[in-house]
């Protein structure tokens, strides 16, 4: 009975969260109403799956969402093979928000996807968003600041598809849930307190 249980638990949260966007995507179920406010992050609808896009580890192998663990996932796109202030600041601020969720961290990932691999990234700040001296490299930076960060890679051109709303700000970072789907854009408009309030909503009311 342990066994089934554990088994059980990883099938439970894709099903339910598939459950939550089959109603999203017929229009029964407003995630936004739900919320109780419009201003805190951008429902994307239709969602969009990540394993539609040709996504790729840094080995070079196809990455496969499905194989992950079933958690909700912060994703902070890269492009242009730099990483700036824009970028270093969205990094920091999920990393930050992630801590703040408290018993519920273990739910949530934080992914980076890029058009380059990290060596190859220039890393265009010289000050941390705590004030601290920035690292020389962007692979010192990952390594120092943001270890469990998943880095993965994408070209430019898919993510322009994936990830339209980061062309127009470079500042927003999404929200996926535990079955891959695209579902909700932040950026930096929106405050600290409002994207923690729908992130305890979501883990509270899904099984992700």
């Amino acid at each position: 009975m342990i066994l089934l249980l554990i088994a059980g638990i990883p099938l439970t949260m894709i099903l339910a969260a598939t459950w939550l966007w089959f109603f999203v995507a017929r229009g029964e179920l407003d995630i936004v109403g739900a919320l109780g406010t419009a201003n805190r992050g951008e429902l994307i609808q239709p969602p969009r799956q990540l394993q539609d896009a040709r996504i790729r580890e840094l080995s070079g192998q196809k990455f496969a969402f499905s194989d992950l663990e079933p958690r909700w996932s912060m994703v902070v796109p890269g492009t242009d093979g730099r990483c700036d202030s824009d970028c270093e600041k969205s990094l920091y601020e999920t990393r930050q928000i992630r801590v703040a969720i408290g018993r519920n961290v273990n739910r949530l990932r934080r992914i980076y996807i890029s058009d380059t691999d990290s060596e190859n990234t220039q890393f265009a700040v010289t000050a941390l968003s705590d004030g601290r001296a920035a690292p020389n490299s962007f692979t010192d930076y990952l390594k120092i600041e943001h270890d469990s960060l998943k880095v993965l890679l994408l070209s430019k051109e898919e993510q322009r598809v994936l990830f339209p709303e980061q062309q127009g700000d470079p500042t927003t970072w999404y929200l996926v849930d535990p079955a891959g789907w695209v579902m909700m854009a932040y950026d930096n408009q929106v405050p600290y307190k409002d994207v923690i309030a729908d992130l305890k909503f979501l883990l509270k009311n899904s099984g992700g």
